[in-house]
């Protein structure tokens, strides 16, 4: 399953935004708690446009991680709602853009916008592309029962039920030592 390169990096964004939600981090911690947090997770993804680096625009942001940890497991039809919902209260009006890195890809708010409203227009606009590739059910919670972190199934054969390396190596170690001790 492939995006245009703009869609697979804002959707690489989101989860790990959604992943610094305290149930789904490496550490058990909230990993968004500072507003020096939330500048290395923009600046690991080139996020680009006005930051302000203080607490009013940390908390917007920690409130759109939980309106996406809420949209990422609801049924397709439902996820439009939310995904529609966002695009107005941005008051998205899409258009395209090219810089740094990037080639021509959309954007939907000025780069002078504030950041949460630019989060949720370009994460609209990712989720409204896997929406039309038929692919919502890729959308999925990792399968580890002690973890709650966010994925994208990209897999040729969707068969992806893990967030990391480190979710999958945990719950196959677990059931090997127990298919051990019942032998």
């Amino acid at each position: 399953m492939h995006f245009t390169p703009d869609t697979e990096d804002t959707l690489a964004f989101l989860i790990d935004l959604a992943n610094t939600h305290p149930s789904a981090s490496r550490s058990g911690a909230d990993e968004l708690a500072t507003p020096a947090e939330l500048t290395a997770l923009l600046d690991h993804h080139g996020y680009t446009g006005r930051f302000d680096h203080d607490q009013p625009e940390l908390a917007s942001v920690v409130h759109v991680r939980e309106d996406l940890r809420a949209l990422w497991s609801l049924p397709r039809d439902e996820q439009v709602g939310e995904i529609n919902r966002w695009l107005r209260e941005v008051n998205a009006l899409p258009f395209l853009v090219r810089h740094d890195r990037f080639d021509w890809h959309l954007h939907a708010t000025g780069p002078d916008a504030p950041l949460a409203d630019r989060m949720r227009a370009e994460g609209a606009l990712a989720l409204a592309e896997v929406t039309r590739a038929n692919a919502n059910d890729r959308m999925r919670v990792c399968a580890a029962a002690d973890c709650t972190g966010l994925l994208l199934d990209q897999s040729r054969n969707g068969s992806k039920r893990f967030c990391s390396v480190r979710c999958g190596n945990r719950v196959n170690q677990q059931g090997f030592r127990e298919r051990m001790s019942e032998s």
